[in-house]
């Protein structure tokens, strides 16, 4: 059962002014049109994960696509490998979209996230002036005192045969003290122009719509669509040397030169050999 609208709830929703709740009502007014992606847009208290809430919901042949679950705290958000992602309520934004890129090949679905951080990444720029760097395959950065630091990430899980449910968690106003590592960072803390959750999440959500529907129009091709050159482009990943910390436990270390059709990350090995790496943790060794 979905908890119920946070723009409805009463319970301490002003206890810190400087963080408003969002308005799930206003939101939905905002995003939801006729031939558009969206088809509802969620906004929860609090819940565990909101990429388990929607993986749940998928499983149900009523959960049409474009369904955004928002949620204003999670107490077990999930990242890549399972790891823990919590902050401080209404501090950033945490949300996931159900996805179901009918027309598009399987083999192409691993191209969702990250057309996905190019879209943040666009939305970002634009409506909060920070430049955001893509870290392979699915992290965001910004610059805080000179040094690169990690805003946000991105995680795409299946959801039955035919439907991806994208999570998305962004840093949006949580202070020095509140990082939960030291190389963490925050939209605020990088000097962004406004950190306005509402506008900030329907920038992103827009900027999502318009690069998937490219995307699925051009059959998941992620270079007649664009997709491969502009992340190319945005990530700060190639150009360095770089230790992918693989599944089972060994590691590759090279020099980033492509992302591949695949959306594989390539690296140019001591050896000699180009190794496309599909899954793993990148490690940046040398500034680009």
């Amino acid at each position: 059962m979905t908890p119920r609208d946070a723009s409805d709830a009463n319970d301490n929703r002003w206890s810190d002014l400087d963080r408003p709740p969002l308005n799930g009502t206003a939101l939905r007014r905002a995003l939801v049109r006729e031939g558009g992606l969206w088809g509802d847009v969620r906004v929860t208290p609090r819940t565990g994960s909101t990429n388990s809430d929607l993986v749940a919901l998928a499983t149900d042949e009523k959960a049409d696509e474009g369904i955004v679950l928002v949620a204003e705290e999670q107490n077990a958000g999930r990242g890549r490998l399972d790891r823990q992602w919590t902050a401080p309520a209404r501090s950033g934004l945490f949300f996931s979209v159900l996805l179901r890129p009918t027309g598009v090949p399987v083999e192409r679905w691993g191209w969702l996230p990250l057309l996905t951080g190019v879209a943040v990444a666009t939305a970002l720029s634009k409506v909060a002036g920070v430049d955001t760097a893509l870290k392979w395959p699915n992290d965001l950065l910004v610059t805080v005192g000179g040094e690169e630091r990690k805003t946000g990430g991105i995680l795409a899980e299946r959801a039955g045969n035919d439907a991806v449910v994208v999570g998305i968690g962004i840093n949006v106003t949580l202070r020095e003290d509140e990082l939960p590592v030291p190389g963490a960072g925050s939209l605020a803390l990088a000097g962004a122009t406004t950190t306005d959750r509402d506008t900030v999440l329907r920038a992103v959500l827009r900027s999502l719509e318009q690069w998937y529907e490219k995307w699925r129009d051009a059959g998941g091709d992620p270079a007649a669509s664009g997709l491969h050159e502009t992340y190319a482009a945005g990530c700060a990943t190639l150009g360095r040397v770089v230790r992918a910390e693989l599944p089972g436990g060994t590691s590759i270390t090279g020099e980033a030169v492509a992302v591949d059709g695949d959306g594989r990350l390539v690296l140019a090995t001591e050896e000699g050999v180009q190794q496309p790496v599909g899954a793993g943790d990148i490690v940046h060794l040398r500034p680009a």
